[in-house]
């Protein structure tokens, strides 16, 4: 759950962004642009998180009234293993040693859905913690680390938990709708592992950095899961993206290795914190990604 600082949107400082050439970094960036919002940009070339370094440089460039977004982590498509892990946390014990010592005026982890277990059932914000993967294990620690950390400087701190993202400019390309669209386009074939039976929340970029922006402009703090609440099969997500396609696109049903699970996400806390938000609707946010895709092709 959580609540607002700031009744009325308003943002006096900049916005500094760890992980700015990532694929949240980059369209927050462009978002709180578009808004007249102050930002910094940092990325590895210009902080390495994973250097001991990066503490003093950091501190160095931030002031009492920045709101600081950390997006930067080793996703899942650049590592699974114990090596990833490490390196996450890594980075994760160099902020936490920054916000420790350096108060300001907002700190906003972006974590991810992989906190949960698979079969955790019907997710809220008060669902336990109980990651399969080392990848979910490594944010449950960097929350509890930054969390820790922030205290410490008596910083307001805000996580959000969001599900996949999706949008033209994704790098993942894991399975779901980034992934679907460019094999669509390449080969047209899209791959479903079983009949596609599994149900997930898909969020476009957009909607993401528009809901973040919302909660830097009011310092919002606590944890929120980022979800549209409206989990669809990786079938129904294969069959729309067919349909926007000029050409005709094969669905491929592979042998499934694993077993089938669903995730479904209840939002009230969200529409709670943002009554009048709303997620732009799945296929038309997969129409606008698939122009945009093939516009840059």
């Amino acid at each position: 759950m959580i609540r607002h600082l700031q009744p009325a949107p308003a943002l006096r400082g900049r916005v500094v962004v760890l992980g700015a050439s990532g694929f949240v970094g980059r369209d927050l960036m462009d978002h709180l642009s578009s808004l007249g919002v102050e930002t910094l940009g940092l990325s590895s070339r210009n902080v390495n998180l994973l250097e001991a370094s990066s503490v003093e440089r950091l501190q160095s460039l931030l002031r009492k009234d920045d709101t600081l977004v950390f997006a930067s982590a080793i996703t899942p498509d650049r590592g699974r293993d114990t090596r990833a892990l490490m390196r996450n946390l890594s980075m994760g014990e160099h902020v936490a040693a920054v916000l420790e010592k350096t108060p300001l005026a907002h700190v906003a982890y972006i974590s991810s859905d992989a906190v949960y277990a698979d079969d955790a059932g019907l997710l809220r914000e008060t669902t336990p913690t109980a990651p399969d993967t080392l990848y979910g294990l490594m944010h449950v620690t960097r929350e509890r680390m930054l969390a820790l950390a922030a205290q410490k400087s008596q910083t307001p701190f805000l996580v959000l938990r969001p599900v996949a993202l999706y949008g033209p400019a994704d790098t993942h390309n894991s399975y779901g709708p980034n992934r679907f669209l460019r094999s669509a386009r390449g080969d047209g074939k899209i791959r479903l592992f079983g009949d596609g039976e599994e149900k997930r929340d898909h969020v476009y970029i957009r909607d993401f950095t528009r809901l973040l922006g919302q909660c830097l402009l009011r310092r919002s703090i606590g944890t929120l899961n980022v979800a549209a609440g409206r989990a669809v099969s990786f079938a129904v997500l294969a069959r729309t993206i067919t349909k926007l396609c000029e050409r005709p696109v094969c669905i491929d049903c592979q042998e499934r290795n694993a077993p089938i699970t669903h995730r479904h996400f209840e939002i009230s806390a969200l529409l709670q914190a943002f009554p009048s938000f709303a997620f732009t609707p799945l296929h038309e946010a997969l129409a606008m990604t698939a122009g945009q895709l093939a516009a840059a092709a």
